[in-house]
Parts: C-alpha cells; structure tokens; sequence
C-alpha cells in the first residue's frame, strides 16, 4: 500500500469554503457599517443646516430689533402712544431673535455624540469577535 500525502480534496474545498464565506462576512459587516456611517453623516448635515437656519433667523431679527430699538428711543420724545409701540415691537423682535438663537445653540448639541450608532455598532461587532475567539472550537457564539 503506497501511503498517499496529499490531503483528500473535500477538505481543501472545505477551507477554501470557509475563507470564502468569511470574506463574505467580513465584506457585507463592512457594508452595513458604511451605510450606516453615510446615514449618519446626512442626519449631521440636515443638522447643521437646520442650527445655520436658525442662526441666521436669530441674527437677522437682532438686527430688527437693534433698529427698532434705536427708532424707539428717538420717538419715545415725540408723543407717548408711539413709544410704547416700538417698546413692544422691540421686546417682540428682541424676544424672537434670542429664541432663535437659542435653538440653533441647542441644535448644535448632541448628547450622545455624532455617529453615535456606528460606534455602538462597532462596539458590539467587536465585544462578538473577542467572545466568538474565546469560545470553546465546538460552540458557536450566540
């Protein structure tokens, strides 16, 4: 009997199979946590933009209430009744723009941090491979 060294060909393919498939993994998990980083980047931009929207409202309406203010103050010597109208229209424009500019501020703020999801994501894809490597060879990771 001639003992033959090459390996039986079932268990070549086998390797080759299972190398293939986890490139397979590793290749959609690689997808799946791009598409959610560029999700997460427009959900970032519309931010930004809504906080830029707002910043602009709020300095916009400062500035109405800046020449209200200054209108105010040169009829409040003509007669009385005008100057409580550009009081008011002064607190109002005065109010609206610092509401405005307080939103933007708040918009700007995120308690979680940007990308949020994908460092979650990557978090928990890292804590399955360092429980999957401490698994006994005949246990899978749940």
């Amino acid at each position: 009997m001639a003992v033959n060294d090459t390996p039986p060909a079932s268990t070549g393919a086998g390797l080759l199979g299972s190398l293939q498939r986890l490139a397979g993994t590793v290749l959609e998990l690689g997808q799946v946590r791009l598409e959610l980083l560029g999700t997460e980047i427009e959900e970032q931009k519309l931010r930004a933009l809504a906080a830029l929207l707002w910043a602009a409202a709020g300095v916009a309406l400062l500035a109405v209430g800046l020449a209200v203010l200054a209108a105010a103050v040169l009829a409040t010597f003509w007669d009385s009744a005008r100057g409580a109208a550009f009081a008011a229209l002064l607190v109002v424009y005065l109010g609206a723009g610092a509401f405005a500019l307080w939103r933007a501020r708040c918009s700007l703020r995120t308690p979680a941090g940007a990308f949020a999801a994908s460092a979650g994501e990557l978090a928990r894809d890292r804590s399955a491979l360092s429980s999957a490597s401490a698994a006994p060879a005949g246990e899978r990771p749940r």
